[in-house]
């Protein structure tokens, strides 16, 4: 087997004295479309931002693409990663949020060349170029040159996928990203992402509501609640036949809110 692409060993985070995960390990093996699925407040989104290093750890230890994500060896000892580590260790991840965070200010062209331009030192010309090939992919080709006011949300995210991709992460996070959406525009969204998730040997890891979409795009399906793991499986046998009650009440809900699994 090969090595995980992702680690995690006994994670916590605590906000005061509110434990958001408590002790949390898995592994992601590379490729691997994964999702995370619970109840709102369970710790699915916090695991997304702490491997994005938008929120710090209280314990445990993470790897990404064998290296330690919050900590770094000094001598024989290992010690809080320092600032040029994280930065160092982000470039493996990409990150597509509920609320698009496109730059009001700037073209979607731009919106998806800056990062590669600042952070990899590429020429415009370059930046430009596969820009237009990811605009193209996600169906956006017509609007590189459209500032984002004059995009609908589906199209906003759909720009904001686009513009995750240009750093060419090999590990993409997906949060919530159909929930800001109208009904209507949810599927073209999703239309994208099964196209990456059937094209592309990314490692994804997706957090959502959308229980039919988890249940064709995963390949594994971790149920949160309360900070922890309680039941994990191929997604055919999380969504027909879950073996722990808590797992069985969600869905339940779900379905009773007439939502298709």
């Amino acid at each position: 087997m090969p090595a995980p692409i992702i680690r995690i060993d006994n994670l916590r985070k605590t906000f005061g004295a509110l434990t958001v995960l408590d002790g949390l390990s898995f592994d992601v093996a590379p490729g691997e479309k994964l999702a995370l699925i619970g109840p709102s407040g369970s710790g699915k989104t916090t695991i997304l931002r702490i491997l994005m290093t938008l929120e710090s750890i209280s314990g445990g230890h993470i790897e990404v693409c064998g290296e330690q994500l919050y900590h770094m060896p000094k001598g024989a000892a290992l010690v809080p990663a320092d600032e040029a580590h994280l930065h160092r260790m982000r470039r493996h991840i990409g990150m597509v949020f509920q609320h698009f965070n496109l730059f009001p200010h700037k073209s979607v062209l731009d919106n998806i060349t800056l990062a590669p331009m600042l952070t990899k030192g590429e020429p415009r010309a370059k930046a430009e170029a596969r820009a237009m090939e990811l605009l193209d992919m996600v169906g956006l080709a017509d609007k590189a040159r459209a500032m984002p006011a004059q995009l609908s949300g589906g199209q906003k995210q759909r720009a904001a996928i686009a513009r995750a991709l240009a750093l060419q992460p090999r590990i993409m996070l997906f949060d919530e990203v159909t929930s800001a959406l109208d009904p209507e525009l949810v599927e073209e969204v999703l239309l994208v992402m099964k196209r990456l998730a059937a094209e592309t040997d990314m490692t994804m890891l997706l957090v959502t509501h959308e229980m039919g979409f988890a249940h064709e795009f995963a390949d594994r399906v971790l149920f949160f609640d309360r900070g922890q793991i309680v039941e994990q499986g191929p997604p055919d046998r999380i969504f027909t036949a879950p073996s722990e009650p808590r797992t069985q009440a969600f869905l339940r809900k779900i379905i009773a809110a007439g939502h298709r699994v």
